[in-house]
C-alpha cells in the first residue's frame, strides 16, 4: 500500500478520499476549512483496510499534507483554487519527493493543466491532470470515470491507486488532454439534457403519460444515461440529484473559452449555457443540470 495525500474535501473529495483509506493506503488530507478535515478524520478513523499503524490525519497546509507521499490527489474548485495548493511556499509541490506523482482530479483549463505539469517537472515530480465524470453519486459509490492527460511513466504507477474510487481509468495524451476530455464529457451532457427537456416538455404538453413515454423511448434509439436516470425525477420536478447548475456553468465556460481559442464553433453548447443562466436566475443555480426543464415547466 502507498503513502499518499488528498487535497479538498468536497462533495467529491470527501468521499474519495474514504475509498483510498478502506483500501489501505495511508492517508493524510488537508481542507481549507479545517473543521471538514477534522470531521472526515473521525469518520475514517476506524474504516476496514485503514493502515493500522498509519490512522488518517489530517495537515494544516497542502505542502505538508504531501510531504513524504508518494501520491498527491486533488480535488478543489478551479483554476486558482490549483495553482493555490500546488505553487508556493506551502504548496504541496514544495513538500513532494522527487519521483512522487500528483493527481489533479479538478475540472479545470487545459491550460492550467499544462502550466502545472511544467511547474512539477522543475521539481522532479510528475503531474497527470485527471477530471472525472460520474458525479455525487459515482464518488460515492467508487464507479467514477477518470480522464487522464500528463506523464506517460508516471500513469501506470497511480492507476491502482485511482481505481480504489473509479469503473475506468484511462491516458487520453499529454498534459491537458484529460482535462480537454471533460470538455467533450460535458457538451455531450448539455447537449443531451437540453434534448430530453424539450421532448418531456412536449409530450407532458401533448397530453401523454410522461412515465409511460419514457418507458417506451428509453428501449430504443432515444436512450442515454440522462434518460435512464433523470427523466422520471425531471417529470416530477426533482432536482437534487448532485452535479449543480453553478458548476455546469463552470465547466462549460472552459468549455466555451477553450473553443473561442480552437476557433472552434459551439452553437448548442453557447446556448444551452445560457439557458443553464436563466435556470440561475430563477433561483436554481444549486439544482443539478437536469433542471434545464424548469425554464419549460415553472
Amino acid at each position: 500500500m502507498s503513502k499518499v495525500a488528498f487535497i479538498g474535501l468536497g462533495v467529491m473529495g470527501y468521499p474519495m478520499a474514504g475509498h483510498l483509506v478502506r483500501a489501505g493506503h495511508e492517508v493524510t488530507v488537508y481542507n481549507r476549512t479545517r473543521a471538514r478535515a477534522e470531521e472526515w478524520v473521525s469518520h475514517h478513523r476506524d474504516a476496514g483496510g485503514a493502515a493500522q499503524d498509519a490512522p488518517p490525519a489530517f495537515a494544516d497546509t497542502p505542502r505538508v499534507a504531501a510531504g513524504g507521499a508518494d501520491f498527491v490527489f486533488a480535488c478543489v474548485g478551479a483554476d486558482k483554487d490549483v495553482a493555490a495548493v500546488c505553487l508556493g511556499e506551502d504548496g504541496a509541490f514544495a513538500g513532494m519527493r522527487p519521483g512522487s506523482v500528483f493527481v489533479d482530479h479538478t475540472t479545470a483549463s487545459a491550460d492550467c493543466a499544462r502550466a502545472m505539469d511544467a511547474a512539477a517537472v522543475e521539481r522532479d515530480v510528475a503531474f497527470i491532470d485527471a477530471p472525472v465524470s460520474g458525479g455525487e453519486a459515482g464518488a460515492i459509490s467508487g464507479a467514477l470515470t477518470v480522464m487522464c492527460g500528463g506523464d506517460e511513466a508516471a500513469f501506470p504507477r497511480v492507476r491502482p491507486v485511482m481505481e480504489a474510487y473509479a469503473r475506468s481509468v484511462r491516458l487520453m495524451g499529454p498534459a491537458g488532454s484529460g482535462q480537454l476530455t471533460k470538455m467533450v464529457n460535458q457538451v455531450c451532457i448539455a447537449g443531451i439534457l437540453q434534448g430530453l427537456s424539450e421532448a418531456l416538455h412536449f409530450g407532458l404538453e401533448a397530453g401523454l403519460n410522461g412515465d409511460m413515454v419514457v418507458d417506451v423511448i428509453s428501449k430504443g434509439a432515444a436512450q442515454s444515461w440522462q434518460m435512464d436516470n433523470r427523466a422520471h425525477t425531471m417529470i416530477e420536478g426533482q432536482f437534487d440529484f448532485g452535479f449543480a447548475v453553478d458548476w455546469m456553468r463552470k465547466d462549460l465556460a472552459i468549455v466555451l473559452d477553450e473553443a473561442r481559442r480552437l476557433g472552434v464553433s459551439l452553437p448548442l453548447t453557447a446556448l444551452v449555457d445560457q439557458f443553464y443562466g436563466d435556470v440561475q436566475a430563477m433561483g436554481g443555480g444549486r439544482n443539478d443540470t437536469s433542471s434545464l426543464i424548469r425554464r419549460l415547466r415553472d
